[in-house]
């Protein structure tokens, strides 16, 4: 399945379009567009959890194939990610229910913050993907049950 990587990237790359979409769409005041576009950015990024969530449960995850001495900072670089993603995440969420449940002040207050952490998110998003599959060499792929229960 050596699509996925480069599949569930796809994902995250157009959420974050969209989302640069949605909100020049509210700065113009078009907030019926903003909704579909946004909606459309948080299904992009389901998708993309969905892809990424099977690839890692069924497949595995792949380590680092670059040069050893480059190998601490792409870690340093992968854990700053996670913690974007995470945060990430969880303003979107939070951002997503205050629109739903029409608490606009709130949502209008923490809308730019989120979207400028997802923009970063998916910045080193696809930083990780150049990094694992394009830049360097592919790393192993190790399974997730064989990596936690050794079959």
């Amino acid at each position: 399945m050596p699509f996925l990587p480069t599949l569930s990237t796809f994902f995250i790359l157009l959420s974050a379009i969209l989302v640069a979409i949605g909100w020049m769409f509210i700065s113009k005041g078009k907030a019926k567009e903003h909704k579909k576009v946004m909606i459309a950015a948080a299904i992009s990024a389901i998708l993309f959890f969905i892809i990424y969530m099977s690839r890692t449960i069924f497949v595995g995850n792949t380590s680092f194939g670059g040069p050893a001495d480059l190998e601490i900072y792409y870690t340093i670089f992968l854990i700053f990610h996670i913690v974007l993603a995470t945060t990430g995440a969880i303003f979107g969420i939070v951002t997503l229910i205050l629109a739903f449940k029409r608490k606009i002040k709130k949502h209008r207050k923490i809308g730019p913050l989120t979207a400028i952490i997802w923009f970063f998110t998916a910045i080193t998003g696809i930083m990780v993907y150049l990094f694992l599959y394009i830049l360097f060499d592919v790393g192993e792929t190790t399974n997730l049950f064989r990596a936690i229960w050794g079959f």
